[in-house]
């Protein structure tokens, strides 16, 4: 078995013993983190190195964004992108060099897009313009043909049971039409298959993310399905299990979102 998580920690550095806790429980092979909040020279990379995930690749910034691939396989051809002409550290990838067959792994950190679903409000325009860009990546890529996976927080939760509650989240952003509309197409234009929903049916609730805004997040279980992992055609025939960590939603200074675990079979 080959195991992935991606989890958008919401600070490595502050909680750095809650992934190595996850990281000595559950054993991924590769671990993708997003918001990891810091520049690369105070990035604990020592600290990973010495839990066994020695092939790093990391792009962080001061106090926000931030995107890591931590390896226990060899990395090869890392490379980092500028999405709508920003250097915001929100999209890396590499090759994991998996005994069962190599592979292309992007690691995505989609902008949130603020509270107003507004076409005139900047960080909700700069998200749609990010999807956008995104789309035409890997439309460009044409990596149908090729095994390739995209994790991360994406901030899009598309079908109705990624949301508590379909009607009154089509106006919130994250779940707005729009934004939905985009998604598709960028699944569409990357050959991407959501390899998560191949194990958890359409009709059934699904979440990654609760709100810190919630008093008890756990009964209201106001959640979203933020958090995503895709795969290409020719890594479908692969899909063994997943799992969302949600207790940890629960930890002692959680993150807001929880960890996502996909095995591939070898």
């Amino acid at each position: 078995m080959m195991r992935v998580i991606t989890w958008n920690i919401n600070s490595v550095r502050l909680r750095l013993a809650l992934v190595l806790d996850v990281l000595k429980q559950h054993k991924p092979d590769v671990l993708c983190l997003q918001e990891t909040k810091t520049p690369d020279e105070f990035f604990p990379a020592e600290a990973f190195h010495q839990a066994g995930y020695v092939h790093q690749h990391v792009a962080g910034m001061k106090g926000y964004n931030g995107v890591a691939i931590l390896s226990r396989l060899p990395l090869d051809k890392p490379d980092q992108y500028q999405r709508v002409k920003r250097d915001d550290k929100r999209h890396i990838s590499a090759v994991v060099k998996d005994p069962a067959g190599d592979f292309l792994l992007h690691n995505v950190y989609i902008p949130a897009g603020g509270y107003e679903a507004d076409l005139t409000a900047e960080k909700f325009r700069h998200k749609l313009d990010f999807v956008d860009d995104l789309a035409a990546f890997f439309a460009a890529q044409k990596q149908n043909k090729i095994p390739a996976m995209l994790v991360g927080d994406l901030n899009i939760a598309p079908l109705e049971h990624d949301v508590w509650d379909h009607k009154k989240m089509l106006k919130v952003v994250s779940h707005t039409p729009i934004e939905v509309e985009k998604f598709a197409r960028l699944a569409e234009q990357g050959s991407w298959y959501d390899a998560i929903r191949h194990f958890v049916p359409a009709d059934k609730k699904l979440y990654t993310w609760w709100s810190y805004r919630a008093a008890d997040w756990d009964t209201a279980d106001k959640g979203r399905r933020l958090d995503h992992m895709w795969v290409t055609p020719p890594l479908k025939e692969r899909l063994k299990s997943q799992a969302i960590l949600r207790d940890l939603r629960g930890a002692v200074q959680p993150s807001d979102h929880v960890p996502v675990i996909l095995d591939l079979k070898r």
